[in-house]
């Protein structure tokens, strides 16, 4: 008796799919342990959400990393994940050569509602194990930031980060690799509606 099992996608395999055009330019979809993630749709707290950091880490920022929102960083050997944020060390040719790597990513930022369980259960391990140093979810369904650190791998082969901290929305924090940058998370959380 044989058992079917889905086809898992290679990095250059899911690049050769994008290049002959099988996916649409506004499908949202992610290369997750080399399988093809449709994205689940925003609701308009997470929008909203996104806009703020739209409005705030440019400003901060300015040009002493570079900002990239819903595009790429590749994850060998087989993600690409899509995050709702990521703050890179800048390079010359701006990301032009290759996407982003784990080496260039100072932070990764996940924006969750619907996807909560999603970003925590899956996407923990999977940055934890690329080495990606910091990585931050806005839980607006608990309503405050998760601030992870310390990416570790176990005798096991399980992922995971050795520190979590809590900071809460009326609070300022530090951004990682440009510590004399801070978040008021005042300005970055939508106002609590019933959602």
């Amino acid at each position: 008796m044989s058992i079917a099992q889905a086809k898992r996608f290679t990095l250059d395999e899911y690049h050769r799919l994008t290049e002959l055009g099988f996916f649409h330019e506004d499908d949202h979809i992610e290369l997750i342990n080399g399988e093809i993630i449709q994205m689940v749709s925003k609701g308009r707290p997470h929008e909203t959400c996104l806009r703020r950091l739209w409005k705030e880490l440019p400003k901060l920022v300015g040009d002493r990393a570079t900002l990239q929102s819903q595009a790429p960083v590749t994850l060998p050997p087989n993600s690409e994940p899509e995050p709702d944020f990521a703050i890179l060390q800048n390079r010359s040719d701006d990301y032009l050569s290759a996407h982003p790597a784990p080496t260039d990513v100072l932070l990764v930022v996940e924006v969750s509602d619907s996807s909560l369980d999603y970003d925590q259960v899956v996407k923990i391990p999977l940055y934890a194990k690329a080495g990606i140093s910091h990585y931050w979810i806005f839980n607006l369904f608990d309503n405050h930031l998760e601030c992870y650190s310390e990416p570790y791998q176990d005798s096991l082969g399980k992922s995971g980060y050795a520190n979590k901290r809590i900071i809460l929305p009326d609070q300022i924090i530090s951004l990682p690799g440009l510590p004399d940058l801070s978040v008021d998370l005042s300005k970055i959380f939508p106002p609590k509606l019933n959602y």
